[in-house]
């Protein structure tokens, strides 16, 4: 149990860098990326920056694995 905990304490910090640099490069607002603001109400819908990512990760996965 100490050893998943610490594993998932890592996944957590490592998960928190990469959004903090990835909104530094502008990810979370490129142009198909959906976001309806009313009075109290926000909806964000990233629909471009998924894609991204799924492209970059296959990619990345399809390498790792030749």
């Amino acid at each position: 149990m100490p050893k998943f905990l610490i594993i998932l304490g890592l996944v957590i910090l490592i998960a928190g860098v990469a959004w903090a640099l990835a909104e530094k490069l502008g990810l979370g607002r490129l142009p198909g990326d959906i976001v309806i603001e009313r009075n109290n109400f926000r909806l964000y819908i990233p629909i471009t920056t998924s894609i991204l990512i799924s492209v970059v990760l296959s990619a990345v996965f399809w390498l790792l694995n030749r």
